[in-house]
This record gives structure tokens, sequence and C-alpha cells, in this order.
């Protein structure tokens, strides 16, 4: 999995910056701090996972490129706004000043805006079909905005020193982190040759639903026992936030092993398909084991 996320790692920065440098033509200052949100050192889990499922279905990387530009820009367009002061008001992001104090704080909101709005244009001219491109379109959309990743962090900002039953939680991170997993396996389905059958496409989703969890659960347990220089960012920061974790609800022994369930679900609902699901399977494993 090493060598396929070093080169989705290089693939995609690549891309992320011919797409971006000629902002510099219009607003330099603005160009800058888009590049530096989305080009910081990001591990590039969600265009793994978009390339991986489009290999998983036949598809070359090719297919797949544009809509893993467009999913990361809207990750790290996130990233930028969640750091802000009225957000989570965070100072290091991947062990570097965040956005908006390496820039400033309009400037910040400013680049997450353009991250966010570009992204769209860039599936709008993807070299596909019409049919995929509204598709892409329809689920970043759909993932990322008020029926997703918003309303997950919304719903988090409105619980910090509240408390929240195991179901609510899980229900917050389906939307702030699960969704956008969730729409990276969707795109990497909707960019394969043939589309993937019904029964393809709910076995794929129930594993994103499981790693997205999975995902969320871990990072609340890095954020106890994490080390600071591996996380690039300050651990214990949940718990100086008093915010809602599954470390908080169900003990660290219990976190881990809520980690090590929704492992076992992901690699269950995989067992159906018959392509090279091979990566999948590590990133899962890969996700429950990291150390930042």
């Amino acid at each position: 999995m090493k060598a396929m996320l070093d080169a989705v790692q290089q693939r995609i920065e690549k891309q992320l910056i011919v797409t971006l440098t000629p902002l510099r033509d219009v607003e330099p200052k603005l160009a800058d701090a888009m590049i530096y949100g989305v080009c910081n050192g990001g591990k590039r889990l969600r265009p793994f996972l978009l390339y991986a499922t489009a290999k998983a279905l036949g598809a070359s990387w090719d297919h797949a490129d544009a809509a893993a530009v467009a999913l990361e820009m809207i990750h790290s367009y996130s990233l930028v706004h969640d750091d802000l002061p009225a957000m989570d008001d965070d100072d290091l992001r991947r062990g570097k000043p965040t956005c908006h104090r390496a820039f400033d704080e309009a400037t910040a909101i400013l680049a997450g805006d353009g991250l966010l709005t570009m992204a769209f244009d860039v599936l709008a001219n993807a070299p596909l079909a019409t049919e995929q491109r509204l598709q892409l379109i329809q689920v970043l959309a759909q993932a990322s905005g008020a029926l997703g990743m918003v309303a997950g962090q919304s719903i988090d900002l409105n619980h910090v020193g509240k408390t929240m039953s195991l179901a609510e939680l899980e229900r917050m991170h389906r939307h702030k982190t699960g969704a956008l997993i969730r729409a990276a396996v969707h795109m990497g389905a909707i960019v394969a040759p043939q589309p993937p059958t019904p029964s393809q496409l709910t076995a794929l989703l129930s594993y994103a639903d499981a790693i997205g969890l999975a995902f969320q659960v871990r990072d609340d347990i890095l954020d106890v026992e994490g080390d600071t220089a591996l996380l690039g960012k300050h651990s214990g920061a949940d718990i100086a936030l008093n915010k809602p974790t599954y470390p908080a609800l169900l003990g660290l022994v219990g976190a881990k092993a809520k980690a090590e369930q929704l492992l076992k679900d992901a690699l269950t609902a995989l067992e159906p398909l018959l392509g090279d699901t091979q990566p999948l399977v590590e990133l899962a494993h890969y996700i429950v084991t990291r150390d930042h």
C-alpha cells in the first residue's frame, strides 16, 4: 500500500499545483493561500480511496484524476475553515502553521471558498461522459454540504461541552468525516468504464461507511495517546475543548475495540467483490493502526 499511497500523493500534488498555479495571475496572495492549504503534506487518503475503488472496477487512474483533484480540494477547504478561530481555533495543521496563521483570517476564509467552488469547476470540465460528470457533482455536493460534512461540523460545534450518546456521536461523525470518505468510494465507482451493479455499489458503500467511522475513532484515540510531533497538531485538543469523543464515551480500551470491529465490518463488506480489492483491504488496516 505504501508504494501506491506514495504514487497517489505525488500524482495528486502535481495536478493540484498545475490546476491552482495559474490563479496567481489573477490574485497572487489568494492563490498562494489556496496552494498552501491544499499542498501541505496531507496523506491523500480520500484520493487513494477513489483511485483504489476505480481500479477495483476496471478504471485507469486517468479516468479518476479530475474527481480525485476535486475531492482533495473539498477536503482541504474544510480543514482550512475548521482551523479558524470561530471553529476549532487551531495553530498547527500537519506540523505547519494553519492557513489563517500563515496568512491572515480573511485570506484563509477566501482560500477555503476558492477551493470549495473550484472543485466543482474541475468536475464540470472533467474528460468524462456528461452523465458521469453530473453524478460526480451531485455526490460531492451532497457529501460536502448541509446534508453531509457541513452538517457534521455544525453538530460538532453545537455539542462542545455537552453530553452526547454513542448514537448521536456516530451520527455526527458519519456526516463530518464519513460523508466525504463515502463520497470518495462512490466517485471511484462512478468513473469506472462500466457502472457497478447495485450489489457492488452496496458492498463498496458499506465498506466506506465502516472505514469512515473507524477513521474518526482512531483520530479520537490519537488525540488521547498520540504524539504531537507525529500528529502535526497539538494532542489533547478534544479534551481541552471538552468535545464528545469515543474514548470519552467508551473508554480507551472500548474505543480500540470499536475500531477493530469496524475494521472487520469493512473487510466483510469487500468479500463479495471480484476485482482487485487488496489496496482497499490494506487501507482499512492502515486506518485503524496509523500513528498520525
